[in-house]
């Protein structure tokens, strides 16, 4: 198999594609744009949720491009071979277009053929759906598999678990077939395969065959068009070929490595406690270096993205003082990645003053909240009887103070005590269960809701944002925005509270476009046929050569692909209910239609 740098490894893969009819379309942000179901984007499929539904894309019916990711369920797994907060999905899409025949077939040459991946066939081995009341076996993809060269005894068939793709509980889906290398260790059982942990096997790519809408009571219907989406993620890759043991050990972390190796005189290595922090370091700063300088930029909060950058950049302070990492040294290693990635990510460049300005201010508030917590856990441990320190004490400890349990449990120790793990792991099962049934009430809706409510809200949020510029400036631009069946909230760059005024003038002007019931228009142009043409566009790098413009008589024209109502009259009475503070620079509405 060939050796390749990330660069030719992402060069490679669109190539590939463009020369199969695929259009190479940019990277979205890492925030979902009106998806208030994912606080990030986690895979590719997000920002092309309405085409998978059936709208129509731009840049035509096959796609590929290299998305950028985050996913954090697994953040206590980081440190490991494989797991990553960040990371880049390399994807080919059909909308409506070539269906799973054509799919493996792409994929099998992409692999193995002499002029890609080159990896031999014997060393591959893939799954397929098993089939159930849902849906059918997926005999199809087997034949192909089969046909293309995979021996049977390496094709495995298995259940919804492993072979089944949907994004969230509810949305487009269907079973997927996904490819893995066959790392030459010996099974760990007679019934060792792909599903299980042992390490044998790895995945590297995974291609949904997305034929089904999961209903809210758990029924399946089907979509108006056979889909697929396809993911092959870039730092597994990248290690396979490159036959080292772990992702940190590609050239993607080098440099950062080497700065850690600098500031601290240890070595990445030196054990396994030395090397877990040295990961957990890496992949965390190359996470908030991508949060902070995104084109909808994260700044650290307690709510939703920013309360997530928070906890990574804390993490990553914990672990950078078992290494004895000097004050304000995770802005240098942020650097590392700015100089790694800017040739791909210029947003990086744009914005790298503030990436190192925000995590030089986290860093130092953090240290300061780390003495706290030690008063508080030497105050607690003074008032122990026994020799057990409270389960639910330690869990205040993580949740107020950021300790994580090991420190609890090594601070515990030293004094003679140990820690209440299970009543520990009850409280924070607690704490998750009511934080993910706030979770779900919160974050009802997204890109696949295309409910009549959430496109009224959608079509508000255009008249709002013109409103608020004609209000307070032309220089007011959106920030973020998050749109459930309730309600509309919308983030925007302004340096100070509305004036009680101003909010009456912004609902004024949106109730009289309304009164107007003007059509809603959409047009396809290019990005700078709609620049010209007066069209508000937030983040420029995420669109591609066609853009979609929406026009509302002469109240909006904007670059959008969210769903719309077809005349402002549809809309209802529009009315701000809260006007605050989001961030430092950037304000916060909150708006209904009556």
């Amino acid at each position: 198999m060939k050796k390749l740098t990330a660069q030719q490894l992402r060069e490679m893969y669109l190539k590939f594609f463009e020369s199969k009819g695929h259009k190479i379309i940019p990277s979205a942000s890492l925030i979902p744009e009106n998806d208030p179901s994912v606080l990030f984007t986690t895979a590719g499929m997000h920002p092309l949720v309405p085409y998978l539904l059936g709208e129509k894309h731009p840049a035509g019916t096959r796609l590929t491009d290299v998305q950028k990711c985050v996913r954090t369920g697994d953040i206590d797994e980081v440190g490991d071979l494989s797991h990553l907060t960040f990371f880049e999905m390399l994807g080919n899409w059909s909308l409506g277009d070539y269906f799973n025949e054509e799919a493996i077939s792409w994929s099998y040459e992409f692999l193995t053929g002499k002029d890609y991946l080159a990896i031999p066939v014997e060393d591959l081995a893939v799954t397929v759906f098993a089939g159930d009341e849902d849906a059918p076996r997926d005999v199809s993809s087997f034949e192909k598999w089969k046909s293309c060269g995979i021996p049977e005894d390496r094709i495995f068939f298995l259940p919804k678990k492993n072979n089944w793709w949907i994004a969230g509980k509810t949305g487009p889906c269907g079973p997927d077939t996904e490819m893995f290398i066959d790392r030459g260790q010996p099974k760990c059982s007679e019934n060792c395969d792909p599903s299980c942990d042992c390490g044998k096997y790895l995945e590297i790519w995974n291609n949904v065959f997305m034929q089904f809408y999961k209903n809210e009571d758990g029924s399946y219907s089907k979509l108006k068009q056979k889909n697929v989406d396809t993911g092959m993620g870039l730092e597994r890759t990248l290690c396979i070929l490159n036959g080292v043991e772990s992702v940190y050990d590609t050239e993607l972390f080098d440099t950062a490595k080497a700065k850690i190796e600098e500031l601290t005189g240890t070595h990445y290595g030196d054990s396994p406690e030395v090397t877990k922090a040295y990961r957990i370091i890496l992949d965390h700063v190359r996470t908030a270096t991508f949060m902070i300088g995104d084109t909808k930029g994260i700044v650290p909060s307690n709510v939703d993205q920013g309360y997530v950058l928070r906890r990574l950049i804390r993490r990553a302070v914990r672990y950078g003082r078992q290494l004895e990492l000097p004050a304000k040294s995770l802005s240098a290693i942020a650097a590392c990645y700015v100089d790694k990635y800017a040739y791909y990510y210029d947003e990086l460049a744009v914005n790298k003053e503030k990436i190192y300005s925000e995590l030089d201010k986290e860093e130092e508030k953090f240290s300061k909240t780390l003495v706290d917590g030690l008063k508080e856990f030497n105050k607690v441990v003074t008032h122990i009887q026994g020799a057990t320190f409270p389960g639910k004490t330690a869990f205040r400890l993580y949740d107020t103070f950021g300790f994580p349990l090991e420190i609890t449990e090594e601070l515990a120790k030293e004094n003679g005590f140990t820690v209440d793990v299970e009543g520990y792991n009850n409280a924070f099962a607690e704490h998750q269960k009511k934080s993910s049934v706030g979770s779900e009430q919160k974050f009802k809706g997204g890109l696949a809701d295309t409910s009549e409510q959430t496109a009224r809200l959608h079509t508000a949020t255009h008249l709002m944002q013109a409103a608020l510029k004609k209000v307070l400036s032309p220089d007011v631009s959106q920030k973020g925005s998050n749109i459930t069946v309730e309600r509309l909230r919308f983030d925007f760059n302004f340096d100070r509270p509305m004036t009680a005024e101003e909010i009456a003038e912004v609902e004024k002007l949106v109730n009289e476009a309304i009164a107007a019931d003007v059509p809603v228009t959409m047009e396809e142009m290019t990005v700078n046929e709609a620049k010209a043409s007066g069209a508000v566009g937030v983040f420029d790098s995420k669109y591609g050569e066609k853009v979609k413009v929406y026009t509302m008589g002469g109240f909006s024209k904007e670059i959008c692909g969210g769903p719309h109502a077809s005349h402002t009259g549809e809309l209802g009475h529009f009315k701000i209910v809260k006007e605050q503070s989001s961030s430092a620079g950037i304000r916060r509405i909150k708006a209904v239609l009556e």
